[in-house]
């Protein structure tokens, strides 16, 4: 009986004999290693038994792995990556067939030590090359299993632990073997990765105080030490990195998704780690793809609460400020436009307190303070954005939020159900502190084309508003682009100063682009500056910014011409303290006069003119002594102390414009022009400004011209407009009209009744004098060519030209084709 025992299992096939004797009798004693190396020698002299082999070890796994042998499933994994570890031939498919097979049966295990072994072989598995590809391999199964252990929930937290880091190094398996081979099944279709990547942040979320960090090498190689939070951030960002250009949108909406589901957008701390991990991991040349898909997602909530909306655009201000330079893609005003409907949206939300009624969003109260939280999270973050791009594409940006912004008696660019004028008024200073972010830092080195008109002038249209805080904002977006050489920071303060150079100012000569924009815009800078001055409700901060404006254009761009107009602006600001026709408070007096002073004290050091020196010098001191509320010192402060009334403000505490005239004409500056009391021109743009009637313009300009008028000691009073000259200009036009129609019947009675000679001779003596006219005409104007033939002499000796016709003249047959 023995004998045919031993008989019958020396027939049994060769590589059954040699599996079998890799076991040993008792499983603790582990693998027979003398055994195994028979066993790997034999799969690689026979790679054709490979398959058989690997058919045959998992008909063993299986069976002891019914029978609760746990010992023999672990030899038998051993001896599986052994060999897979040795054996790279064409055979090998049908192999891994078999040991993924084997791999499965333990992960569908309830066993916690089977389920990580099976992954532990996986990840062995996956880090293999194969030189020939597999058609019909599926890692479905493996993609759903990992994930789940993903989520492991099991009660031993060291267990469940385990078993969460086992998910995550079998994705990062999957991922690393089919990422990259386009054979394999897509890992980036949505079936996956809408499992891969929320099981990835699962993790990353249970530990969400631990800060984002790479581990060190010895941190890398001792695994047991790591983290399920640091091995997820390092799974995530290789999933990430493997990213092509047209993956990244399958990479991102899964964690659009779970940010989404979970609500996770109101904490914006774990919302901005992700995608700081994904910014860093993926190519920088795909960044504005990223931004892109946030954009539009923003869109998508833009019914959502604030909170969600304002985590959405702090993740855009943190994906902006890692982003390189020009990041933001082909699609520059897009964003702006997203970011600023945003904030047209917000406004509106928070004037109206409904969200149009909208049925998906039910009885949510819309609270104010959120609104006004995400209002400067969007501002700051259009700033970011502008940050990244190159100087022409801010330039354009620029232009962009002007022509969103709504003037008032125009259609507005942003549609409104219901724009009141609250609305309007909201919408111009969210869009106007838009245009401060732009413009910070904004440098230039040709003045003209940073600032065109289009630009420039709809800015300036809005410093003659009445709402003083729409006043500083025009005055601050200004200051940022004028301040080339960062000196605005030492005008911050009004006051008079002895000696400028401890300010230590940056100046540089003004280039030629500086001159011509002062040439072409210098006139409405000054009467922007003036009319300013003139509003009742400016306060403090007003005519601290005026300053600064003023200090900065003297620093930046002026030339001698330039500052003979300063002067006389400086001037002129003095006489509109002093006027009685304009109703100003005692402050708004007192804050001109100082404003004034403070300025010349700055103008007079800058000139370097001794002689100006010394008459401000010694009027600010006459003020000091006898009227110390006309300086900023006394003005510019918290309790400024002021008399009741300036009735009397003249004498020695009086800048001269004939002293100061006289002094300068003595260093060559144009005395013609300081002589000149600056009066500003007044435009269209006083439309905007409420309290300015059509009359006063009309009158104003009127006034102006006959000041400037050459004739100005032979001029005639100007014509005064009244009630009784608007009627006879009236009375007037309806004269002409009936004379214009009686002139008309006329001719049609002429036509109608005389002869046909008549009317022939009639019309040809018109035609013969319209054509001599016109020949006079062609005979002034149009000089002949040189004539080939040369010139005719005349009777005294003197030469005539002779004009040939062009038909008539002869040209070389290179001048012809």
């Amino acid at each position: 009986m023995y004998g045919v025992c031993g008989c019958c299992g020396a027939l049994r096939p060769r590589y059954k004999r040699l599996v079998d004797n890799i076991f040993p009798e008792d499983p603790e004693d582990g693998l027979v290693k003398s055994n195994m190396e028979k066993l790997t020698f034999y799969a690689l002299s026979a790679p054709e038994k490979l398959d058989r082999i690997g058919a045959y070890l998992s008909e063993r796994l299986s069976r002891d792995v019914a029978r609760h042998r746990y010992g023999y499933v672990c030899i038998a994994m051993e001896a599986l990556d052994q060999l897979l570890m040795a054996c790279h031939c064409q055979s090998i498919n049908l192999f891994v067939e078999s040991f993924l097979k084997m791999v499965r049966k333990l992960l569908e295990s309830d066993k916690p030590s089977l389920q990580i072994l099976g992954t532990n072989s996986f990840v062995k598995f996956a880090n293999i090359e194969e030189d020939t590809p597999s058609y019909h391999r599926s890692y479905d199964f493996f993609v759903s299993r990992f994930s789940e252990m993903c989520h492991s929930s099991y009660e031993d937290p060291d267990i469940r632990t385990n078993i969460r880091m086992a998910g995550i190094r079998g994705l990062q398996g999957v991922v690393r073997k089919t990422v990259n081979d386009e054979l394999q099944a897509n890992i980036w279709d949505p079936q996956h990765m809408d499992k891969i990547v929320p099981s990835l942040l699962f993790n990353l979320q249970s530990e969400e105080g631990t800060e984002s960090r790479s581990p060190s090498p010895l941190q890398a190689s001792e695994k047991e030490k790591e983290s399920p939070v640091e091995l997820t951030e390092r799974c995530f960002r290789e999933l990430l990195g493997r990213a092509a250009f047209g993956n990244i949108k399958s990479a991102v909406t899964p964690v659009l998704m779970h940010l989404d589901n979970h609500s996770l957008w109101e904490g914006k701390s774990f919302a901005v780690r992700c995608f700081k991990i994904i910014m860093y991991s993926i190519q920088s040349q795909h960044s504005h793809l990223v931004i892109q898909q946030l954009l539009g997602h923003l869109d998508a909530n833009s019914k959502n609460s604030a909170t969600v909306r304002a985590g959405i655009v702090e993740v855009l201000l943190e994906a902006a400020a890692i982003a390189a330079s020009g990041s933001v893609g082909p699609t520059v005003l897009e964003v702006f436009n997203t970011l600023l409907k945003q904030l047209r949206l917000s406004v509106d939300y928070e004037l109206t307190g409904s969200y149009d009624g909208s049925t998906n969003i039910g009885t949510k109260i819309i609270k104010a303070h959120e609104e006004r939280q995400l209002q400067e999270a969007v501002i700051r973050t259009i700033g970011s954005f502008a940050n990244t791009l190159p100087t022409y594409q801010r330039s354009e940006v620029m232009l962009f939020i002007m022509g969103k912004i709504p003037v008032p008696g125009v259609s507005l660019t942003l549609p409104s159900s219901d724009s009141g004028p609250e609305v309007t008024r909201m919408i111009q200073i969210m869009l106007l502190k838009s245009l401060v972010q732009v413009t910070a830092g904004f440098q230039t080195t040709n003045m003209l084309t940073a600032l065109p008109s289009s630009f420039l002038e709809p800015l300036l249209s809005f410093s003659l508003t009445e709402d003083p805080e729409i006043r500083l904002l025009v005055l601050e977006i200004l200051l940022s682009l004028i301040d080339r050489h960062e000196n605005r920071p030492k005008f911050s303060k009004i006051s008079i100063v002895s000696d400028i150079s401890v300010l230590k100012l940056k100046v540089d000569k003004c280039s030629r682009q500086d001159n011509l924009f002062m040439k072409k815009h210098g006139q409405q800078l000054y009467r922007h500056i003036y009319l300013n001055c003139k509003e009742e409700s400016s306060a403090k901060e007003h005519y601290e910014t005026l300053f600064a404006l003023l200090g900065l254009l003297s620093v930046e761009l002026a030339n001698e011409e330039v500052v003979v107009d300063l002067i006389r602006l400086a001037l002129a600001l003095q006489d509109l303290a002093l006027s009685t026709d304009e109703a100003l408070p005692t402050y708004n007096r007192c804050a001109v006069h100082a404003l004034a002073a403070a300025y010349l004290n700055l103008i007079c050091q800058l000139t370097t003119v001794p002689a100006f020196c010394q008459h401000i010098h010694e009027v600010i001191e006459v003020r000091r002594k006898e009227k110390p509320h006309l300086l900023p010192e006394d003005v510019f402060v918290q309790k400024p102390k002021l008399p009741s009334s300036l009735d009397k403000v003249d004498g020695d505490v009086l800048f001269l414009q004939s002293k100061i005239t006289e002094v300068l004409g003595g260093s060559g500056y144009n005395t013609e022009r300081l002589a000149t009391p600056y009066v500003p021109q007044y435009t269209d743009e006083d439309r905007l400004s409420k309290r300015k009637s059509i009359g006063e313009t009309i009158s104003i300009q009127m006034d102006v011209e006959s000041r400037n008028s050459p004739e100005k000691k032979e001029r005639t009073p100007a014509e005064e407009i009244t009630f009784e000259t608007l009627k006879n200009a009236i009375v007037d036009s309806v004269g002409m009209e009936e004379q214009e129609r009686e002139r008309r019947r006329q001719v049609v009675e002429k036509f109608q009744k005389a002869p046909f000679e008549e009317i022939a001779a009639h019309c040809g003596a018109r035609a013969t004098m319209l054509q001599s006219k016109l020949n006079q005409i062609f005979e002034i104007t149009i000089r002949p060519p040189p004539s080939p033939s040369g010139t005719i002499s005349s009777g005294y000796g003197q030469t005539q030209s002779r004009s040939v016709p062009i038909y008539e003249m002869k040209f070389p047959d290179l001048c012809v084709y």
